[in-house]
């Protein structure tokens, strides 16, 4: 969970708001595995996440100048990218529930 998540969740908690919703946990216990490739001769990395149920998202970094690449720091960011295509996924299965 990164430092702004942590942060809204404290002010969620705070506010009392507890109606059904989709957490940082719910998010991430939706998470089975993660791949990253660097393609050859770039900067560029890709993660893909694949989710329980076998569906996948990806996330990309880039860095414009070659002296600046870190393969960590490309993980990193990828895969924070990617992380952020499954809030709207688990938003829509929960709005399918509370309005069956």
């Amino acid at each position: 969970m990164s430092k702004d998540e942590a942060a809204i969740e404290a002010e969620i908690k705070e506010k009392g708001l507890t109606a059904k919703r989709i957490t940082p946990e719910d998010l991430d216990a939706e998470i089975e595995d993660d791949d990253y490739h660097v393609f050859p001769g770039s900067c560029l990395t890709v993660c893909c996440l694949t989710l329980k149920n076998g569906f996948t998202v990806t996330g990309e970094s880039a860095c414009a100048s070659p002296e600046n690449f870190n393969a960590e720091i490309g993980r990193k960011i990828a895969r924070n990218k990617a992380r952020e295509k499954i809030w709207p996924l688990l938003g829509f299965r929960l709005r399918d529930q509370l309005t069956a």
